[in-house]
């Protein structure tokens, strides 16, 4: 039987207001090792739900902490990261107020801020980026604002089916 995760406190990183939520299975563990860094290197708060590598454990109980932690306030973000980021979408994307997006490039995670306002950013570890890469990606989703007008109908849209699905 899983046991139910919970937040880590020493692994709390408090350098400015932002709220990024973090967390990722065993496949993505040294991907987020290298996010952490980055987010750091950034001036981000995050909260990493990830405590320790464990080969035993499962996407979605990440994908539940993550995407819970985010839909409690509209101004949170989430990065989850799992082999290939498929999995972690799926999942997180069942938890009502959560838009989660598997990207690859910089373009897919301003787009998914601009267009769709994306609140967790799914990244899959089997992509091999660069650090350079995961950097461009990571800055484009966290500073880019959701450009609502047409694309705010569509989010409404989206709403509206979690009410009745």
């Amino acid at each position: 039987m899983a046991t139910k995760k919970t937040i880590p406190k020493k692994n709390i990183v408090k350098i400015n207001s932002n709220n990024i939520f973090l967390g990722c299975d065993h496949a993505g563990y040294e991907t987020k090792e290298r996010v952490t860094t980055i987010l750091k290197n950034l001036n981000f708060n995050y909260v990493d739900y990830t405590e320790k590598y464990d080969k035993d454990d499962d996407y979605p109980d990440f994908a539940e902490l993550v995407g819970k932690a985010v839909a409690k306030k509209k101004d949170n973000r989430g990065i989850l990261i799992c082999g290939t980021g498929i999995g972690m979408s799926i999942a997180t994307n069942k938890i009502k107020g959560v838009r989660a997006a598997l990207c690859r490039t910089e373009y897919d995670s301003k787009m998914t801020r601009l267009h769709n306002d994306a609140n967790i950013l799914v990244l899959g570890a089997s992509a091999e980026h660069t650090d350079a890469d995961l950097t461009n990606m990571i800055s484009a989703f966290l500073t880019t604002e959701f450009e609502g007008g047409r694309h705010q109908r569509r989010i409404d849209k989206i709403r509206k089916l979690e009410q009745h699905c």
